[in-house]
C-alpha cells in the first residue's frame, strides 16, 4: 500500500546532547575525521549502516542509547571539544582575513547547477558538481566570504544499477529535504522564506530556500516543490539535467534569476552582506546577469539606470568559468523560447527582450542565428572569464574566437585557472596520520610544509599504508559487487567467487568518471586478448576497478558500459576486473586511495581539466593519462606516465588502435615491472621514488586551496576593485557605457593610413634601433580614446608574426581632420627574422582586455 504523503520526523535530543545537532547540521563533518569519530561513538554499527549520515544516524538511534550517552562524562567531554573546535573553525581568523580582506570582496556569490559536498546530499552528477563542492569547502577553510547558490533536486541525479545483460538502469528515489543535512530559511515570523518568478501564460513560480552549512559557507538551494505551485512548476526541480529544452530553461531561470532573489532574501533575513562579485560556474546560471540588470533598471527603490549603464555595473563584478571543451556541451535554446520566457510578462519585466536576445545570439561566422547560446551570454555578461586548465584556456579561446574576430586567439579575453581538489575530503585518513606521525602539522594550511615530510617517511611505512588502503578498496569493491550481482538476479550461491575477486597485493588501476564517448571507457578493451594477458600475467598481474554513469538519454554511453560489464563478467577474468555501479562520493573515497595507478584516456583535447587523477596523486597514486586537461600542464616525466596521443590521425579507429597499444605497452613494459621490482623487505623502492616525487611535485599544485587563492587574487579581488570604481555612485559605469557607445559608433572612422620606419640599414644588426611612425585617422575619437601599438617579433614563412611583442607608440603631432602621428622606437634584440605592424585598439583604464570591445584597426 502506497503512502499518500511522506515526511521525516526529526529526533529530539536530550539537552546534554544538543551539540550533536549542531555538528550534524554543519557539513564540515564530511571532511573532518574527528567529528566523524564522535558520530561513530554514538553507535558504530548504525553509523556504518546509515552510510555515515549523521542526520539519519540521530534519527535511528534509540532513546535509551541517547540517555546513556547523556550520562556518559567521557562522551560529553569529547562532544564538547568537537563543538568547541567547530566554533573555532567558524569564527577564527583565516587566510582571507589575514591576507586579502583589505582589498578583497566583502562577499562573493558562487552559482552552480550542482554541488558535490557529500554522498548524503546527492545534488551532483559528476566533475562540475564535485569541483563546485570542493570550491566551497576550500573557500571555507581559507575564510573566503562565499555564498553558494544552486537548486535542490527532489530526485538528485539518479541511482545506477545493472540489468542481467549489463545494461544501465536508472532509478530516482525521492529525497525528503527534512531528512537531509539542510534547513529551511525562515522569515522572522517562522514562515518559510520564498522567492517568485513571473512566467508567461501562468501564475508565478514560487520556490523555497534551503540552506546547507558548508563549514563557514552557506549554500542556498532553491526548491520549487511547493504547495500551491502547479504540478509542472513543482517538477522544475525534479532532477538534475533531466527533461526537455523548456524544462531545462525553467531550471536555469530559477537558478539564475531566482538565485539572485534568494541572495537578497537571505541577506535581508540574516544580515549577510550583499555580494560584490558574482561567479557563474558554467553557463547554466547565466540569467543571473539579467536579474541584476532588472534590479538596476526597473526595480522599485532601485537606482533606475539605463540598460547600458546597468550592463557595465553587472559585467564589472561578474566572473564566468567555462568548463566545456566542445560546443555540444553548451546549453543552447531556441530564440523563440527565450523570447517567450523573457517577454514583458516574463521573468525580468522591464528589461527589453531584444537586448536579452542579443546577449545570447551567435552573430559570428559559423554561428546559428536561431539559437540562444548560454555560454555566449555568459561571456557578454562578465568582464572576466576563464577556462579550468592551461590547455582548456587555449581550447576555449579557439572555440569562442568568433566573439572577438579581429583578435588573434592568444588575445581572446579568456584566461585559465586550473582546478584543484579539497584534500581533507579526498585524502585518506591513514595518509594524513602517516605524515603527522613524521612531523607534519595537522592544522597547517601550508601544503609545502605538510608535504615536506614525504622524504622523512621510511619506504616500508608508505608501502604498508598503501597496502592497507588497497585492502580497504578490495573489501568495499567486493561488497558493492555482491550487491550489484544480487540486483542483477544472481542467487547468493552463485557468488562465492566474489570472495576472491581482486587481491590487495596486485597492481591496482582505477578508472572512474562519467561515460560520454570522448572519455573512452572501452579504449582498454580495444584488444581484449592483450588486456586478458595483462590481467592474468602469472608474475606481474594487473587488476582494474572501473565505475561510471552514462546520462540516462545517452544510449551510446550505455552501450560502452554494457561492453565493459560483459567483459568483466567473463569467469576467466572477473577476479581481476570489476565494474562497480552507482559511482558517487561514497565509492570514490576508498577508490582513489586504494589505487596504485589512475587511468585517464580521453580524446585529446576534450578533457577540460579532470580532477580524479589529482585525488589519486594526493593519496600516493601515479597517473597514467593522455596529455590532456591538468595532466598536460603538470606531467613532468617522473610523476607518472603520459600515453602518447595520436593527434592529427583522422581515422578514429586507427587513432584508438594506436593509443590503446601505447597504453598496453606502458603497463606491460614500464608500470608493472616497476611495481613488482621489490627489495629484500618487499618494498618497491623505484616505485616509491615516483610516489615521493608525485607528492612533492603535484601536491601543492592540485589543491583546491591553491585554486581558490588564484580565484581571489586573479579574478575576485580585481572584479571587486573595478566594481567599486563603477558602482560608488554609478557615475563611473555611466561614463564607461557612454564611452563604449562613442567608440563603437565612431570606430568606422579609425584608420591606419601610413606607416614608415627609419634607423636601420639594408643589413640590420642586433642592437640597432628602429624608429617607427604611424599616421592614424581617428575621426571623432581623440588620441586618449585609443592605444596605437607597434606589434613586432619573429615571423614565419607566411610573414605571420610569432612570439610578438606589443609596444605603445606616443602621440607626436596632431593635424586637421582628426589625423595624428604616433612615434616609437624598438631595439632589435635578436637575430633572425623580424617583422612588425601597427594597430589601433580602444583604451580605457576600466577595460580588462584590449579585445573587450572586439574592435581593431590595422594598416
Amino acid at each position: 500500500m502506497r503512502a499518500i504523503r511522506r515526511f521525516t520526523v526529526r529526533p529530539v535530543l536530550p539537552p546534554a546532547l544538543a551539540a550533536l545537532g549542531d555538528l550534524a547540521g554543519n557539513l564540515r563533518w564530511s571532511w573532518h575525521p574527528e567529528t566523524q569519530d564522535v558520530f561513530a561513538a554514538v553507535d558504530p554499527v548504525l553509523w556504518e549502516s546509515t552510510g555515515r549520515d549523521p542526520v539519519t544516524l540521530l534519527g535511528a538511534v534509540g532513546r535509551a542509547r541517547l540517555e546513556e550517552l547523556a550520562a556518559d562524562a567521557g562522551f560529553l567531554e569529547r562532544l564538547a571539544e568537537a563543538r568547541a573546535d567547530l566554533e573555532r573553525y567558524l569564527t577564527g581568523e583565516r587566510w582571507f582575513q589575514r591576507r586579502e580582506a583589505a582589498e578583497g570582496p566583502r562577499a562573493i556569490a558562487y552559482f552552480s547547477p550542482e554541488f558535490g559536498i557529500t554522498a548524503v546530499l546527492p545534488q551532483y552528477s559528476g566533475g562540475l558538481g564535485i569541483l563546485a563542492g570542493d570550491h566551497l569547502k576550500a573557500a571555507s577553510d581559507l575564510g573566503v566570504p562565499i555564498t553558494g547558490v544552486g537548486l535542490l533536486y527532489r530526485h538528485g541525479y539518479f541511482e545506477q544499477a545493472l540489468s542481467r545483460e549489463g545494461w544501465q538502469l536508472e532509478t530516482y528515489p525521492v529525497l525528503d529535504p527534512d531528512g537531509l543535512p539542510i534547513s529551511l530559511l525562515r522569515e522572522q515570523d517562522g514562515s518559510p522564506a520564498q522567492i517568485s518568478i513571473s512566467l508567461p501564460e501562468g501564475p508565478d513560480l514560487v520556490a523555497r530556500i534551503w540552506v546547507a552549512s558548508v563549514g563557514r559557507v552557506p549554500l542556498l538551494l532553491l526548491d520549487s516543490d511547493v504547495e500551491g505551485n502547479p504540478e509542472h512548476y513543482r517538477d522544475v526541480t525534479d532532477r538534475l539535467y533531466g527533461g526537455n529544452s523548456e524544462h531545462r530553461l525553467r531550471q536555469e531561470l530559477l537558478l539564475g534569476v531566482g538565485g539572485v532573489r534568494a541572495l537578497r532574501v537571505h541577506a535581508r533575513i540574516t544580515g549577510a552582506p550583499a555580494p560584490e562579485v558574482f561567479h557563474t560556474n558554467e553557463g547554466h546560471a547565466g540569467f543571473l546577469g539579467l536579474e541584476r540588470i532588472r534590479e538596476l533598471t526597473v526595480e522599485e527603490g532601485g537606482p533606475k539606470l539605463d540598460f547600458d549603464t546597468a550592463l557595465e555595473v553587472s559585467r564589472a563584478s561578474t566572473v564566468f568559468t567555462t568548463h566545456t571543451p566542445v560546443p555540444a556541451g553548451i546549453d543552447r535554446f531556441p530564440r523563440t523560447l527565450v523570447e517567450q520566457y523573457f517577454s514583458e510578462a516574463g521573468a525580468t519585466p522591464g528589461v527589453p527582450v531584444e537586448r536579452i536576445l542579443s546577449l545570447g545570439t551567435e552573430d559570428y561566422h559559423g554561428g546559428d542565428g536561431s539559437v540562444f547560446n548560454m555560454a555566449v551570454m555568459g561571456f557578454r555578461l562578465s568582464q572576466r572569464a576563464n577556462g579550468v586548465s592551461l590547455l582548456h584556456g587555449h581550447v576555449s579561446r579557439g572555440m569562442f574566437n568568433g566573439l572577438w574576430p579581429a583578435f588573434d586567439e592568444a588575445e581572446v579575453p579568456i584566461g585559465s585557472i586550473t582546478n584543484g581538489v579539497h584534500a581533507p575530503t579526498w585524502v585518506a585518513r591513514e595518509v594524513i596520520d602517516l605524515a603527522v606521525a613524521h612531523g607534519a602539522d595537522r592544522e597547517s594550511d601550508d601544503p609545502d610544509g605538510f608535504l615536506a615530510t614525504v622524504d622523512k617517511i621510511p619506504g616500508a611505512d608508505i608501502w604498508s599504508v598503501k597496502r592497507q588502503l588497497r585492502e580497504r578498496l578490495v573489501e568495499d569493491a567486493r561488497r558493492r559487487l555482491a550487491r550489484s550481482w544480487e540486483k542483477r538476479g544472481a542467487a547468493r550461491a552463485e557468488l562465492k567467487w566474489i570472495d576472491s575477486a581482486l587481491d590487495p597485493d596486485v597492481l591496482t588501476i582505477g578508472f572512474a568518471r562519467r561515460v560520454p564517448s570522448y572519455k573512452r571507457l572501452t579504449l582498454m578493451l580495444r584488444h581484449p586478448d592483450r588486456l586478458k594477458k595483462l590481467l592474468l600475467d602469472p608474475e606481474r598481474p594487473v587488476q582494474l576497478v572501473i565505475a561510471g554513469k552514462s546520462h540516462p538519454a545517452d544510449d551510446g554511453g550505455k552501450k560502452l558500459i554494457q561492453e565493459m560489464v560483459r567483459f568483466a563478467d567473463d569467469p576467466e577474468v572477473r577476479h581481476r576486473i570489476v565494474f562497480l555501479p552507482n559511482y558517487d562520493i561514497a565509492m570514490a573515497q576508498p577508490l582513489y586511495p586504494g589505487c596504485d595507478v589512475w587511468l585517464n584516456n580521453p580524446l585529446r583535447p576534450y578533457e577540460a581539466c579532470g580532477t580524479s587523477g589529482m585525488k589519486a596523486a594526493l593519496n600516493g597514486g601515479l597517473n597514467l593519462s593522455i596529455l590532456d586537461g591538468w595532466w598536460d600542464e603538470w606531467y613532468d616525466g617522473n610523476n607518472g606516465w603520459a600515453i602518447p596521443s595520436a593527434d592529427g590521425v583522422d581515422d578514429p579507429d586507427h587513432r584508438d588502435d594506436l593509443e590503446s597499444n601505447a597504453l598496453y605497452d606502458l603497463i606491460e613494459n614500464e608500470i608493472a615491472p616497476r611495481f613488482y621490482d621489490v627489495d629484500a623487505e618487499g618494498v618497491p623502492t623505484r616505485w616509491l621514488e615516483m610516489v615521493r616525487h608525485t607528492l612533492k611535485s603535484l601536491g601543492p599544485k592540485v589543491l583546491a586551496t591553491r585554486m581558490v587563492r588564484d580565484y581571489v587574487r586573479q579574478l575576485y579581488t580585481p572584479s571587486a576593485g573595478n566594481a567599486r570604481r563603477l558602482n560608488s555612485d554609478y557615475q563611473g559605469a555611466a561614463e564607461l557605457a557612454a564611452w563604449k557607445k562613442k567608440v563603437r559608433t565612431g570606430w568606422s572612422g579609425v584608420h591606419v593610413e601610413h606607416v614608415e620606419s627609419s634607423g636601420v640599414t639594408d643589413a640590420p644588426e642586433v642592437g640597432d634601433v628602429m624608429s617607427a611612425r604611424a599616421f592614424v585617422a581617428l575621426g571623432d575619437l581623440s588620441p586618449q580614446d585609443v592605444d596605437v601599438q607597434l606589434v613586432h617579433g619573429r615571423t614565419n614563412s607566411e610573414d605571420e608574426l610569432t612570439e610578438s611583442i606589443v609596444d605603445s607608440l606616443h602621440l607626436a603631432e596632431s593635424y586637421e581632420g582628426g589625423r595624428h602621428r604616433f612615434d616609437g622606437d624598438v631595439v632589435l634584440d635578436h637575430s633572425g627574422s623580424f617583422g612588425y605592424t601597427v594597430r589601433v585598439i580602444p583604451r580605457n583604464d576600466l577595460l580588462t582586455s584590449p579585445a573587450e570591445l572586439g574592435v581593431i584597426a590595422l594598416p
